[in-house]
């Protein structure tokens, strides 16, 4: 039986999109506590279906699906520029496809505006009618506000029209910024990209015996299983380990490992490589908060998607980005492999040197290009021990060679020297382990 959040959750999902929604609303419509209500409504927040604007209130919105993420809604913009809806509120929900400023005649605005659009323009009304007419939103930039027979357009229409006390280039500065955000935030796997749904997951329930196991075993040709109680929540893992001389006859539930590590679907593929890495694992269960079981993850899905995510073109650039690629190799046929870095102003703290953090992630690209040169593909940086650095101005250019001190099978460890016009002005000792298959 579904719990109230469940229930809640569902309600919320049920509703018209573009209907608002209220904590008292939903407590009094479905017998809970504000407080349930309240938890319910952030949940539903998180998973995309619901958004919270200032001065509107909380909307039931369409869920954004991860290939269209880099489309953003007229209530997200809302938000992100501190704006006031003047009209329109019906459609804040709508998705925009495209911005334009309307720095241009009347009739040059009539070939640029197109429905789905979002026009940035300052206080003419003529501008603000005509693209309301051609089914496109209005943004007032300035402050301004605009006629009554405008807002009652857009209320018919059910296009927003939007003020904000910015100016034009701020509005379009921001609104890149957030759909480059977007970008990035879709590059990331999540563990429910990748993970094996439920309906396809083998696994065993408490009243199940280790007779089944063996069965399941040879069924599937794997060793390890979560196990499930009635209500199909996670309550152990069973391995090969646990039934080893076991009497057929015994109770699953008797031999399981209880309490077993487990990971959410929200969860990034990287920390979830991290986990497994460090605690030698190779399939962890997928749950929900309440422990309900909704698949499993395997060392092979994590390597998969790992490689795959090393062929994916960069879109939405991070500041990781940046950093690798000036990062240059550099063959010489007398010396070991070194590495060049050339530190732009936008990796310098407040003094105008480089940043500490900067260097930490050099340190990591580096030891990361060794170890690929090396075939270690898949290589979890496990701790980054910095002892020694010189203050480093912007424009240098470093010089960094790293030096394997120990390498095994799963585990190695390399000492990264810093070069500046060939003086020693940093020191790390790197450990890592390998994801190997």
């Amino acid at each position: 039986m579904a719990t109230k959040h469940e229930q809640i959750l569902k309600y919320i999902e049920n509703l018209a999109v573009g209907e608002k929604i209220s904590v008292r609303k939903i407590a009094k419509n479905l017998s809970v506590s504000e407080g349930t209500a309240y938890r319910a409504i952030k949940d539903a927040e998180i998973l995309g279906f619901v958004s919270t604007i200032k001065r509107v209130g909380t909307l039931r919105i369409e869920r954004k699906q991860k290939d269209s993420i880099e489309k953003l809604t007229f209530a997200e913009i809302v938000n992100m520029i501190d704006g006031q809806v003047l009209g329109g509120r019906e459609g804040l929900y709508k998705a925009l496809n495209k911005f334009v400023i309307g720095a241009m005649t009347i009739e040059a605005m009539e070939r640029y505006t197109d429905a789905g659009n979002l026009l940035i323009v300052g206080n003419r009304e003529r501008a603000h009618e005509l693209a309301l007419n051609r089914g496109a939103a209005v943004l007032i930039t300035g402050g301004f506000d605009t006629s009554d027979e405008v807002k009652q357009l857009a209320d018919e229409k059910e296009l927003p029209i939007i003020s904000t006390s910015y100016d034009t280039f701020t509005v379009a500065t921001m609104i890149n910024r957030a759909i480059y955000d977007q970008l990035i935030k879709k590059e990331v796997v999540m563990v429910e990209d990748i993970l094996t749904p439920f309906e396809d997951t083998a696994y065993l329930d408490t009243s199940e015996k280790v007779s089944d196991w063996h069965a399941l075993q040879e069924a599937t040709g794997h060793s390890r299983f979560p196990v499930v109680n009635k209500g199909l929540r996670l309550v152990g893992m069973v391995t090969s380990k646990d039934i080893i001389d076991k009497n057929l006859t015994i109770s699953i539930e008797r031999v399981m490992t209880r309490s077993p590590l487990t990971v959410g679907p929200k969860m990034s593929v990287a920390s979830v490589a991290h986990m497994m890495v460090w605690e030698s694992i190779e399939v962890i269960p997928v749950v929900k908060d309440d422990l309900t079981l909704i698949g499993i993850v395997s060392r092979q899905d994590i390597l998969k998607s790992m490689q795959m995510i090393q062929k994916q073109p960069q879109v939405g650039e991070t500041i990781d980005d940046t950093i690798a690629k000036q990062v240059e190799e550099k063959q010489n046929d007398h010396e070991e492999p070194s590495y060049e870095f050339k530190v732009t102003p936008q990796m310098t703290s407040s003094l105008g040197t480089l940043s500490y953090g900067v260097l930490t992630q050099l340190v990591c690209d580096v030891v990361q290009q060794k170890l690929f040169s090396m075939k270690k593909r898949n290589v979890a940086i496990e701790n980054v021990s910095v002892y020694f650095l010189k203050p480093v101005q912007m424009d240098a250019v470093l010089h960094v060679i790293p030096r394997v001190l120990e390498m095994g099978r799963k585990a190695g460890k390399l000492d990264v020297e810093l070069y500046l016009e060939g003086i020693l002005i940093g020191k790390a000792i790197v450990a890592c382990q390998m994801m190997e298959r």
